[in-house]
């Protein structure tokens, strides 16, 4: 097979600015005289790779030294909040190109995963529950309705913001988040649980206090009975 034709970093970002103003192949085929085929692979490349640049060759894998890969890991851990794409940009000054996805690989072998931050409220609450049920027997968590609240965003006005971190360092201040107020369209859903599996999902249409817990706990009069 041929070697393929590479195009100017600025013809490839026409190709992607017209992608965004939600231009089809064809249109920008005929806009700038290529193949759609040429097109088509401009922004595949963009989209896996976030990049327009002329990367390597195939036949010369793309790879992630080992100070590469150091740089990576040691990079998260001092600032936990690092996303990919920061990681990502961080590579190519140094002539390293891999995708979103080769860098969650490179740090899932490093021990790091991406999880939610947790607040300093999560915390105290997390051990304080922990100390409470330390003695707890087998038949007594069989016994137990777990239940619990969530207001969920209906467009994405809010998001929380993961981080990488190393499996028992939750608690981690640096991997905290101190308590947030959410804004934007919402709905508010109530869900239960027991040893035995899932149990009721309800929308809640006014503000959840005792008296519309009961209320619901009323409509469900099985939910008491699911765990026993």
């Amino acid at each position: 097979m041929g070697k393929t034709k590479e195009h100017s970093k600025a013809i490839s970002d026409k190709i992607v600015e017209g992608h965004k103003a939600d231009k089809g192949y064809k249109t920008l085929s005929k806009e700038l005289g290529l193949p759609v085929s040429t097109v088509g692979s401009i922004i595949r490349k963009w989209k896996a790779y976030g990049t327009t640049v002329n990367l390597p060759r195939p036949g010369k894998p793309f790879k992630v030294s080992s100070c590469a890969e150091a740089r990576l890991a040691r990079t998260v851990k001092a600032d936990p909040r690092t996303t990919r794409r920061e990681l990502w940009e961080d590579l190519m000054p140094v002539g390293t190109f891999v995708s979103i996805n080769t860098i969650s690989n490179v740090l899932h072998r490093n021990g790091l995963r991406s999880r939610r931050l947790l607040s300093k409220g999560h915390v105290k609450a997390h051990l304080k529950f922990a100390h409470d049920h330390l003695e707890d027997s087998e038949a007594d968590w069989f016994k137990v309705l777990w239940s619990d609240e969530t207001k969920i965003e209906v467009f994405g006005a809010e998001h929380t913001r993961g981080i990488w971190r190393e499996d028992g360092t939750a608690y981690d201040p640096k991997n905290t988040i101190p308590t947030v107020k959410h804004g934007g369209d919402n709905i508010m859903l109530w869900g239960c649980f027991s040893a035995k599996g899932p149990n009721h999902l309800v929308r809640i249409h006014r503000k959840m206090d005792s008296k519309a817990y009961l209320e619901i706990l009323g409509q469900k009069p099985l939910l008491l009975h699911h765990g026993s």
